[in-house]
């Protein structure tokens, strides 16, 4: 295979990376593969921040060259010949792969960052040696970098806009890239208002009990039928495959599917399904599930549990108040946006009708179109030559739009305090409504129960129908450094609920260590909380080499 011919496609996103080898000349897919997790610790954008922030750039950066190094490997092609690898993600991704200044995206406010010192970067593209990042095997490569518009509008919402044409619509419509950090563009009459709202990583099938990320043998759809809930379960190539169909009370198969015994865990999307079948049928009054035992069973032992509803809830409210924020900045309601895309992962997979009527599709929506993952399609279109980076900057340039910070806006606040009284504090549905009409917001319509939905891609991925996709576990993401003081007693190790972190004797002398892509991060520190002794620090941890 001559190697001159072909370049890579990466997507860093929060949830883990993804990259495609190509043919350069027809683009056409030779291997691809995917990381399970991040490789920074966390499970959304804001506990990569602080870990960077408290850990280092350096450390970060380390974190993410490594395991993008690990995911090349994983194609098993020489890859000497590789002359292009373009690469996309949100604007702090990309600096901390870039391992430029991080504290302009980090904090708010034009004091602080002058009271720091802080000097933002230029974010307007790049080309850069891929030996000077650090990505090893292809001496002569290099990796093409997309330009930002703003620091809160980035690679990834540019190829969003561009990939689904969003911006040349005579109506009025709105696109969700859904993911941990689910950026979102309302476009009315021309204009763009954009905003990105923490949906958190349970619409990715993290911190559910058996979640997963959609992966062969996950999950991803759930339906009710006259013999029980039938499972779909993506196959060896990402396709939705059809699995058991079970007794949710039990989750003994009245039916088995093709892919019985096979399911690992679920997908956000399959958790999103279960929700709505569970509510459909009167066995979910979010966050409670009214069972004997307290919980929905599913195909292979796979069950979803109240905090599961409790924590999917939380995501799914951030979703619909940043649907209805952006609304309200633009002046208009829910009845004047009747069309909706969906990218990314759980954009793709989730049942666009059932996520309609959860509250994660704009309400009023009557068109729903779904695409694949819209950064590596950028990215693929970069590395091939169909998309240069002149291009892509007179785009930046030429996209003006205004950002609300969700942080900081009034409705957002309330419209979320009013999503999580119906996601986590049981209010029931019905006085949704009520409580707009105390915070003087207009209401919200019934979601249209049969909208028509467009599904542009039957994968996540492009071009891996009938191919396999490589997972890797472990990218060999491993931090490590002396606890002074340990007693070798194991309670962080038997707290840790991702199973992230071991102590070992050396000489004497414990060393801990810390699996950076199973860790939940800042969020998490349950380890340091359960060392009897307080002696457990992880943020001076590192990696091998730094």
């Amino acid at each position: 295979m001559d190697m001159t011919e072909h370049c890579i496609a990466l997507d860093i996103g929060t949830s883990g990376l993804r990259a495609q080898l190509l043919e350069r000349g027809s683009g056409r897919t030779v291997a691809t593969s995917i990381t399970a997790r991040h490789p920074i610790p966390g499970m959304n954008v804001i506990d990569h921040v602080n870990f960077a922030m408290t850990s280092g750039a350096d450390v970060a950066n380390g974190l993410i060259i490594r395991a993008v190094n690990s995911l090349f490997a994983s194609f098993g092609a020489d890859l000497s010949g590789v002359r292009e690898v373009a690469v996309c993600g949100n604007p702090f991704q990309l600096s901390l792969f870039q391992n430029i200044e991080i504290r302009d995206l980090a904090y708010a406010g034009k004091n602080m960052l002058e009271s720091l010192g802080v000097v933002s970067p230029p974010r307007d593209g790049d080309v850069v040696k891929a030996s000077d990042l650090g990505i090893e095997g292809m001496p002569d490569a290099v990796v093409i970098i997309p330009p930002a518009v703003t620091h809160e509008i980035g690679a990834d919402a540019i190829a969003m806009l561009l990939v689904t044409d969003v911006l040349g619509s005579e109506e009025p419509c709105i696109v969700v890239d859904y993911g941990t950090n689910a950026e979102m563009a309302l476009i009315v009459g021309g204009k763009v208002y954009t905003g990105s709202a923490a949906a958190g990583p349970a619409l990715e099938g993290q911190q559910i009990e058996r979640g997963m990320l959609a992966s062969p043998g996950a999950v991803a759809d759930v339906d009710i039928r006259a013999g029980g809930w039938e499972c779909t379960v993506l196959d060896g190539s990402m396709k939705d495959s059809r699995g058991d169909t079970v007794d949710p009370l039990t989750g003994k198969a009245a039916e088995e599917g093709e892919m019985h015994g096979k399911a690992k865990g679920i997908t956000g999307t399959g958790v999103v399904a279960a929700i709505c079948c569970g509510i459909e049928s009167g066995l979910v009054t979010p966050p409670n599930i009214l069972t004997p035992d307290g919980a929905l069973h599913l195909q292979d032992g796979i069950n979803i549990y109240s905090r599961d509803i409790d924590e999917a809830g939380k995501a799914i409210g951030a979703l619909r108040a940043g649907f209805l924020t952006l609304l309200l900045e633009a002046g208009i309601w829910t009845g004047d946006v009747k069309l909706a895309y969906m990218s990314g992962a759980s954009g793709l997979y989730v049942d666009a009708r059932k996520a309609l009527s959860i509250g994660m599709v704009v309400p009023g929506a009557e068109r729903i179109v779904q695409f694949g993952n819209t950064s590596i399609e950028l990215a693929r279109r970069l590395a091939t030559g169909k998309v240069s980076l002149d291009s892509l900057r007179e785009f930046a340039k030429r996209l003006r739009a205004t950002h609300c910070m969700f942080a900081t806006a009034k409705a957002f606040k309330d419209i979320y305090s009013i999503e999580y009284s119906l996601w986590s504090q049981g209010m029931p549905a019905s006085e949704y409504n009520n409580m707009m009409d105390v915070y003087d917001l207009p209401h919200i319509p019934d979601p249209l129960p049969d909208p028509e939905v467009r599904r542009m891609s039957a994968t996540d991925l492009p071009d891996t129908e009938g191919r396999t996709v490589r997972i890797l576990d472990d990218a060999g993401t491993v931090l490590t450094g002396p606890v002074e003081g340990c007693t070798m007693c194991g309670a962080c190790v038997e707290e840790c609920p991702e199973d992230a972190i071991s102590i070992t004797g050396e000489g004497g002398a414990a060393i801990g260590s810390i699996r950076s892509d199973r860790c939940a991060g800042t969020a998490c520190r349950r380890c340091e909380r359960a060392c009897p002794e307080s002696v457990l620090r992880i943020t001076p941890f590192t990696m091998a080499g730094l």
